[in-house]
Order: C-alpha cells, then structure tokens, then sequence
C-alpha cells in the first residue's frame, strides 16, 4: 500500500486550503490485453458518471488511456474500483490537484465539458492512415524512473549500473512532443544533444525518424514526453529499425513525474504543455522559455488558444500583439513559404484538417475534427440568414507522391475562398513509396556540388500514392536511393496497380471520419476519384457523396466504361493547351471529363485555366466552382 500511495501522490500547495484545492485531474495509460472491451466501455460509462467525471478514455484491445477531471475524492474513487481489477495492476496514476476550469473555450477544445469514451483500434497511432500496422509495443524501450533519466543526464549518458545502457555510446536526447509544445518547455542538459524534431503533430514524427536514423543509430536513445504514451510507441518504432538502434530509453511517467520528483525543475527549462484545462504546468522555476511569435517577448501562456491561419496549429501571440492581429503564420508554415502579408485579418483563414490517428495525449480524434467548434456551421453571403447553413465536406485526394500535409498547404489559398461554403478534409493515400531522387550533372557554376550518388541535402516527409507501378514491392526505404532510369514525364500512365487496397481504404476513411458531401481530386487522386464515381452505384452504404472535383484528371484502368456513362456531377479543373501543365496534357484531362454524363448544363462543369498544375483561386474559375458548389448546399431546419 506504501507504494500505491506513492502513485496516487497530489501535487498540492500547500499555501491554499483544503476547499480550493478539491478539483483535480488524473491521467493514466495501460497497455495490457483487454478480453471484452464492451464490458470495460460499460464500466467506464457506468463510473465516470455515477462520479461525475469529465474527459476522455479511449479504449483498444491494446489497452486503455485516459485523461479525465472532477473531485479529488471522486477520482480517488475512480482509481480504487480499477485498482480493484488485475488489469491495471502496475498502472501509474498521475492525480495532479489543480482549480475546476476557468476559461470555457479552453475546457471545451481540450474535451473537458463533457465525457466522451471510444473504442479506438490504437491507443496511439503513428500512421497517418488506418492500413500502416503499427510497431509492436513490447519491443518499447527500456522506462528509466525520474531519478535515473536525471542521473543519465547528470552524467552525460555514463549511467554503468544499467546493464542495457551502453557506456562506451553517445548519448542522444530526443523530444517525442509537438513543436508547440516545446516552445514553452524542454530538457537541457550541458554536453548532451538533444534533437527537437519540430513536428506539428505526433504522426509526424515517424519522417522524422526516418530522416534522422543516422543521427540515432548506434547510440544510446533518450526519449520524453508529456505522460509517456508517446514514448511507448515511438520508441517501439525505433527499436523496429533493427540493428544499431537497441539502446533506446524513456523517461516513465513523462514530465509530470520528472517535476514531481524535482519540483526545482532539474534540467527540465519552462513548463510542461499539458492537454487540458490547465494548458500548462510549471515548476518553481519562474523563467520563461517561450517568445511571441510576432514581437519576441517572452511569452508562454496559450490560453488563448491562437492558431496559425494555415495548419492551425497553436501559436505563442501575447496579449498586445493579439489586440493588433488577428491572423498568424507559424514558423513551421514560413519554412515552407507562407507568407503573412498574404492573409487577410478579416478572414478565418480555415485551411481544413488532415486526418491522422493521434495519441489522446496529442488530443484531436476523428469525432472531435467532425464537430470540432472550428468546423461549425457559417452563413453564405448568397444564403438568406434567417436559413442556417451546413458547410459541405469535401474529402481531398493528393497527386502521386504526395501527401496530405503537403496538398493541405497547396491548397490554403483554396480552402479560405470556399470557407462559407466548404471544409477540406485532407488524408494520406494507403501506398507508401520509397525515397529517390534523380542524379544530376555536375554544374560549373555552382559551388556547391553533390557527388554523383549522394542524395538531396535535406530530409523529406514520407510520400504516398492512390495507384503504383507493377513493380511496387509495398515496402518504403529509409535511405535515399537514385532512381534506376531518367524520370518519365508519362510515369502517371504505368500506375494501374494498387486500387482495391486503395477503394478499401477509403471505405474505412468514409467509415471514421464521414460523411462526405463530395471528393477532390488532384492529378492521381482525380484518377482515383474518377474510378470510385464509375463504380459508385456498387458502393452504396460505404462510399456515399453526391459530386466530384477532377483536377488535372486523368483516365486509368477506364476501358470499361464509356463516354458519358458515369453519371455523377462532376466539376472538371485543368489547364488548357496553352496552360503549361507540363505534368498533365491538356487532352487527358478533357478525355477524362468525356467519361461523364452531361445531362443538364450544371451537372458535368469545365473549366480550364491557363496557371499550369494547380487548383486557381482567381476570379472567374474561383466563382464557378462556388456555383457549382451551392447547388448541394442544404439548409438545417
């Protein structure tokens, strides 16, 4: 019992009373195999609310994560009827004392309003799509307490009592959070290198891995995160690497128990970002880590929730800057060349979701992106006002080697235009391709040259495609490899292969995360959406929508069908003959729309442009696609 009461330990200051400090919150994960999840849903059901407790559990066969809020007494309750099933035996309760929430926005993003319980098919997923297996989580890595990571650290990785820790290997930090997150908060340790993968969402974080293997193989791994669970599976990940990445370490219980152990903050700088009403939490060190993101003050209250106008992510704005701007680019979305003169501060700026299975502890799910307050329902200019209006849903289909992520960002121009009347969905298509590159010749003129045989000077996230080659081996490589022939300019027409496990993906998409009004497609994606609209009728109850966009289309495995036998409306987007599309011709795309029925003249719609291989968002092409859009508009009683 001595222990339990270690690890129900509160963190309770001592300066308040007993009666303002009666609100707390609880976290805990549990990987274990669960026999009937229907009867553990049901006891979670039956007691969080008979306790009237607050948050979100989320349930797998894997196991069990959970973040809820209430009475201290009614937590501890909580804890005592689990403890009593051998199924949580060893689990590590984190009950922290804190005030109820203050601030209703901020308790209703981090799902504190109410108690949402789900049977999930991960606890935590790394893929950014359902078909990718997940790494096995019994080849996680070695949970070191919070006073061996700080000895690990204290000693620069010369840690000989444990047996497993390599001694004689460099020691490397690694931070399994979100960007955002480590903004306002991390571990620093002199003479240890610690990598901040910089990512804006845990599935992220695999690329990342990926491209940095060199950086992790043969040394000795040190992992941290909020709680834990992102540990478990990213360092699961990287043990499945094999060879050369054994040695890899997580800091047990996260954070919070770190600054439980070392309330002075130890080497852990700032605060800890933390997925619920608190926002974040500190140690005694005062200082502040975190800077505006527009004027560099030290800062590092996100309170108010203020998110960049492109990827949504949230961003560090202080209280003076916020009075002046409404509209903001995170520095991830700089990188990649968003600029923030080119966003008005009149406009919400939504740029739409990608939808990618996370950690609870990384918060969104699949429910929460549907009816998401971010999402709600907005008037239409053209739409008389006493009629509210349901925004459609448009899911959106990248072009070969691409991915969600990449296609939401060239789309941002698109998604603020249609945000009266639309939301972009954005996922990753189900074929995972390998890394290459084309070798070039040497340049005189520059003066810096990669040798023949070297690959790209930076890292890549992972690309995906709808269709593949025949050759596809359905394997990804880390490494870089150069291609085996020149690129061909015509590769889209050799990619036939691949569309039932794709057709089966987009059932399980249509499945968690719909319904869809309609499908986007650009390039391969249009060809994917094209052969889902031809066998619609065969679809029914899985694949449901009610128009296409076809953008830089083209016809693949379509010799079955002719023209004008498809019947679905269907807008078509591509550039002309003089529209310098040099990835698809002009002739493709039009042959593509021929497959389609006309019928009345707003059913099968054309428009051509002359910008190349892209989507415009200049007027005229911008209005037409907003009158083909209203024509499914429908209004809520």
């Amino acid at each position: 019992m001595a222990d339990q009461s270690i690890q129900h330990q509160v963190q309770d200051n001592k300066n308040e009373t007993e009666g303002e400090q009666d609100y707390g919150i609880l976290l805990y994960y549990k990987y274990t195999k669960i026999p009937n999840l229907q009867n553990l849903s049901d006891f979670y059901h039956s007691n969080c609310s008979s306790l009237s407790l607050l948050g979100r559990v989320r349930l797998s066969s894997h196991g069990v994560n959970a973040t809820v809020g209430g009475k201290l007494k009614a937590l501890k309750k909580h804890i005592e009827a689990l403890e009593s099933n051998s199924l949580f035996e060893g689990t590590d309760f984190k009950l922290a004392a804190c005030h109820e929430p203050l601030n209703d926005q901020v308790a209703k993003e981090c799902g504190f309003t109410s108690l949402s319980i789900r049977i999930v098919k991960e606890l935590v997923s790394l893929s950014s799509h359902p078909l990718l297996k997940s790494p096995d989580i019994s080849n996680a890595g070695t949970h070191l307490s919070a006073a061996d990571f700080h000895s690990v650290l204290q000693n620069a990785g010369n840690f000989q009592e444990k047996e497993s820790f390599g001694s004689d290997k460099k020691l490397v930090l690694v931070d399994a959070r979100n960007l955002y997150e480590t903004r306002i908060g991390k571990f620093h340790t002199p003479n240890v290198e610690t990598l901040d993968p910089e990512i804006r969402q845990y599935s992220d974080l695999p690329s990342w891995i990926d491209g940095n293997s060199e950086r992790l193989r043969g040394n000795n791994i040190l992992m941290y995160c909020t709680g834990g669970i992102r540990c478990e599976m990213a360092s699961a990940y990287i043990r499945s690497k094999g060879a050369g990445f054994e040695n890899v370490f997580q800091l047990f219980g996260g954070i919070q128990r770190y600054l439980e152990q070392f309330p002075d903050g130890g080497f852990f700088k700032g605060k800890n970002f933390v997925f619920d009403h608190r926002v974040s939490v500190g140690s005694l060190d005062t200082d502040t880590l975190g800077t505006c993101l527009l004027c560099s003050t030290s800062f590092d209250d996100y309170s108010a929730r203020s998110r960049c106008s492109y990827c949504r992510m949230l961003v560090l704005i202080c209280d003076s800057c916020r009075e002046q701007e409404s509209s903001y680019v995170c520095e991830l979305c700089q990188k990649n060349g968003k600029l923030v003169a080119s966003i008005s501060t009149t406009e919400d700026g939504m740029s739409g979701d990608v939808l990618s299975p996370v950690a609870i502890e990384a918060n969104p799910n699949l429910d929460q992106i549907r009816h998401s307050p971010s999402m709600s329902c907005r008037n239409d200019q053209h739409v008389a006002s006493t009629k509210p209006m349901r925004k459609l849903r448009i899911l959106c289909l990248h072009g070969f080697r691409q991915n969600a992520s990449s296609f939401k960002g060239r789309t941002a121009s698109l998604a603020k235009k249609l945000k009266n009347i639309a939301e972009l969905v954005f996922v990753d298509a189900p074929h995972e391709l390998p890394f290459i590159y084309q070798h070039s010749p040497p340049d005189q003129n520059c003066e810096s040259v990669r040798s023949e045989g070297s690959p790209p000077f930076i890292n890549c996230n992972r690309k995906f495609a709808w269709l593949v080659a025949a050759d596809y081996n359905g394997k990804s490589d880390a490494e870089w490899k150069m291609a085996k022939v020149p690129f061909d300019t015509l590769q889209y027409q050799k990619q036939t292969e691949g569309f039932d496990q794709s057709l089966q993906y987009l059932k399980t998409i249509f499945l968690q995360a719909g319904p869809f009004d309609g499908i986007l497609g650009f390039s391969q994606g249009a060809a994917m959406a094209a052969l889902v609209c031809a066998k619609q009728g065969k679809l029914k109850g899985e694949i449901d929508f009610k128009f296409v966009i076809l953008c830089s289309g083209f016809a693949v495995n379509m010799s079955e069908y002719s023209e004008g036998s498809i019947d679905c409306p269907s807008l078509h987007i591509f550039g002309n003959n003089e529209g310098n599309d040099r990835q698809i011709e002009s002739l493709a795309s039009r042959h593509l729309a021929s497959f389609f029925k006309c019928g009345c003249s707003d059913r099968s719609v054309i428009i051509e442009h002359d910008l190349g291989h892209i989507i415009p968002t200049r007027s005229p092409h911008i209005d037409k696609m907003k009158d083909f859009l209203r024509q499914f508009l429908q209004f809520n009683s």
